[in-house]
């Protein structure tokens, strides 16, 4: 599936490192340096009710550590996949009366352009789950035929069990929870801790056989369709391999979804899914996470037709950083327009290309700054102080160099 147009990113001169990024599996911080290719995979949308500011935070944060990686010199291959196909899109399908394909190419379609228009990083790889139903049927067959998986009904389940003991895996979250807060997180986040037969209440759903009424797909697993974890184990393991750079999302991915998908993955290629897991932190309103369930969206779209400026709306999410969990209050657009009309007072004007010694050595130093902020674990909300801080002496002539800092490593253009 296509992606959107990709943004310039100016290519500076001097020393870019890779970062390093806060890994949930550790608990630690460590270098997310690439052996050569950065290979990224971020989880995608369910495309209903697409896109609200918690998507485009999650978004824009590993939108910055792809900068991070290509301001170090690094080629970066980024993976996405779209949950084109779940029981959350039937159920908004069945409710609006609208088909189910129609509402999901119109969430996607407006996802495209959200994401163009606050500069976000396209994937390379964008994959609907409904364009590899094929190889994720024989996934779950090649799982089954291992004995790691098995059926119940016309279903198939991971065996948590037996998959920890052919090729055992540890993304942290597990091993921080108790057991009932694994099963209330398991049912809150699609799971079905009571469904009778399965072998262990969090064993997680792999293939759903055919339903009367539901889409359905002919494949190695059987008619049917995909679960929600496998999905993302088998796109990325198509297109980045095994052992890739970082596994991204949201928090309130970490579990179930990426336990099990990284559990899936290992169990189908031997090795870890990923070097590092890194996650965003969730953005409230009104005083409760802002989620579809709950319907408390700030659109990204609305903002936009509400005039509201798509650089404006960056700064605003820029200005927290990516692992806080924080509220969205109506202000942050007034803030994020005046430090924008500030940045533009002095970046927009007449560029000089001979500035002096000591003014050429405070613009290399600013973008030293920037680049350290943005090394130390995304540091978002620094990197801007440090732009803010230097805007506001008011330097009597500027370069090139801080307005391409600005657009290359926090994609703002002034």
């Amino acid at each position: 599936m296509r992606a959107w147009k990709r943004p310039d990113v100016p290519q500076l001169d001097g020393d870019g490192r890779p970062p390093v990024l806060y890994d949930t599996a550790t608990r630690q911080l460590v270098e997310a340096r690439p052996e050569d290719v950065a290979r990224l995979y971020v989880c995608g949308i369910t495309p209903y009710d697409a896109t609200h500011l918690g998507h485009a935070a999650t978004y824009l944060a590993f939108d910055t550590l792809q900068r991070v990686w290509l301001d170090a010199g690094y080629r970066v291959h980024y993976a996405q996949n779209i949950t084109d196909i779940d029981d959350p899109l039937l159920e908004r399908a069945a409710a609006t009366g609208v088909d189910w394909r129609r509402l999901a190419d119109e969430q996607i379609e407006l996802f495209r352009r959200d994401m163009e228009s606050l500069s976000i990083l396209p994937p390379d790889d964008y994959v609907a789950v409904t364009e590899v139903i094929d190889q994720i049927g024989r996934a779950t067959r090649l799982l089954v035929d291992r004995g790691l998986a098995y059926r119940v009904d016309d279903d198939i389940y991971f065996d948590n069990a037996a998959a920890q003991e052919a090729a055992p895996w540890v993304l942290g979250e597990e091993s921080s929870l108790d057991r009932a807060t694994m099963l209330a997180l398991f049912a809150e986040r699609g799971g079905d801790p009571e469904r009778p037969g399965k072998r262990d209440a969090l064993d997680p759903l792999l293939w759903r056989g055919r339903r009367e009424g539901e889409p359905s797909w002919p494949s190695e697993a059987g008619e049917g369709r995909p679960g929600w974890h496998i999905e993302c184990s088998v796109i990325a393991l198509m297109h980045l391999g095994r052992d890739f750079t970082v596994q991204g999302g949201g928090s309130d991915l970490v579990f179930p979804h990426h336990e099990m998908s990284a559990g899936h993955a290992a169990a189908l290629s031997g090795h870890p899914l990923a070097r590092v897991y890194s996650h965003a932190g969730m953005v409230a309103y009104r005083g409760e996470k802002m989620s579809k369930s709950l319907g408390n969206l700030v659109l990204v779209s609305r903002l936009r037709e509400a005039g509201v400026e798509a650089r404006v709306i960056r700064l605003a999410l820029l200005s927290h950083h990516y692992r806080a969990d924080w509220e969205w209050y109506d202000d942050a657009i007034d803030e994020a327009s005046t430090r924008l009309e500030a940045w533009s007072a002095v970046l927009a004007g007449e560029r000089t290309a001979s500035l002096g010694a000591e003014p050429a050595r405070e613009e290399r130093a600013v973008v030293d700054r920037m680049r350290a902020a943005l090394r130390n674990d995304l540091d978002t909300p620094e990197a801007l102080r440090v732009v803010d801080t230097w805007v506001a002496t008011h330097p009597s002539a500027v370069s090139d160099l801080v307005p391409s800092a600005c657009e290359a490593l926090l994609g703002i253009r002034i």
